[in-house]
């Protein structure tokens, strides 16, 4: 079996990519830098440039499923050219893939993409399930609406389709856990705003194995990307000193603090979802990281 991944050499893709390796299923990967092809027996390497709406078609050959990962980091000044940026860069992406796919006519069953639980409003108290109705009225909102959108469009073609709604991916050298992290390693760690707000994290292995499950286990529809306990950032931010051996002694940082240090991308860190794993664990898919304080001794253990 061989599958198409963009978005195969950044944190989720790297992992995704050592999974399939694991699996015996080859990977074929996109990439906008050409210093990044390679070309191995089970994982060769081609170009494309969305933005001029090139790509290497030979990419496409042997392929029976697309694991989509592609998308500018959020974690930037929300400026309007990053805000294009992070929405193009997930849209036009698809677009691309869609077309070329529609022109030539490619064999290809599936695609599995990712996607946000920023599609859930800020709550405190609801837990989110994948059939909820309404989406956040957010920026980040807008882009999961849209991505989503995106990739849906592949059912005309005939391809099954799965979206996988990701959380607060926890991995030991990128993303999210190191900026949590480095502050307390120094005894400058602190929740943030109130420390109510519901993180639902997952650890990166978890992750990508819930995506070469969704491609081996031919799943469609919309799943969430969470392990099945999420906390608050209080509990996260506990747990994480905890683990590191560390005091917390510092006040929460105020909402209007990160406010004005990080403009309107602060919502990250303050917004509350509580999301449900059910629907994926009612697939059969097995979680080997279920709480968040084994996955910070794996990520954070010496």
């Amino acid at each position: 079996m061989t599958i198409l991944i963009t978005g195969a050499t950044g944190l989720i893709g790297g992992e995704v990519v050592k999974q399939c390796h694991k699996e015996g299923i080859s990977v074929h990967y996109l990439t906008t830098s050409k210093s990044k092809l390679k070309s191995e027996d089970n994982y060769k390497g081609f170009y494309w440039n969305p933005n001029k709406g090139e790509i290497d078609i030979a990419c496409f050959e042997g392929v029976s499923a697309i694991i989509n990962l592609v998308g500018a980091s959020i974690a930037q000044r929300w400026t309007d050219e990053n805000k294009k940026i992070i929405l193009e860069s997930r849209t036009k992406t698809a677009q691309l893939l869609y077309s070329k796919l529609e022109e030539h006519q490619f064999p290809i069953k599936q695609i599995v993409s990712a996607s946000a639980i920023g599609y859930y409003p800020t709550s405190l108290v609801k837990y989110y399930e994948e059939d909820y109705p309404t989406v956040a009225d957010t920026f980040l909102g807008e882009v999961v609406d849209a991505w989503e959108d995106a990739v849906d469009n592949f059912k005309n073609l005939g391809l099954s389709v799965a979206k996988v709604r990701i959380g607060l991916v926890l991995a030991s050298e990128d993303g999210a856990l190191p900026k949590i992290t480095q502050p307390i390693k120094f005894g400058a760690g602190a929740a943030f705003g109130s420390g109510k707000q519901w993180q639902s994290w997952i650890h990166v292995e978890d992750l990508a194995k819930l995506f070469v499950f969704a491609v081996t286990e031919e799943l469609e529809g919309v799943f969430n990307g969470v392990a099945p306990n999420p906390v608050t950032n209080t509990e996260l931010t506990k747990t994480a000193a905890r683990v590191m051996n560390r005091p917390l002694i510092l006040p929460n940082i105020p909402k209007f603090a990160m406010k004005l240090a990080l403009g309107e991308m602060h919502i990250i860190l303050v917004e509350s979802q509580r999301v449900s794993a059910s629907k994926i664990e009612g697939e059969g898919f097995q979680f080997k990281y279920h709480h968040l304080e084994p996955a910070l001794e794996n990520l954070l253990g010496d």
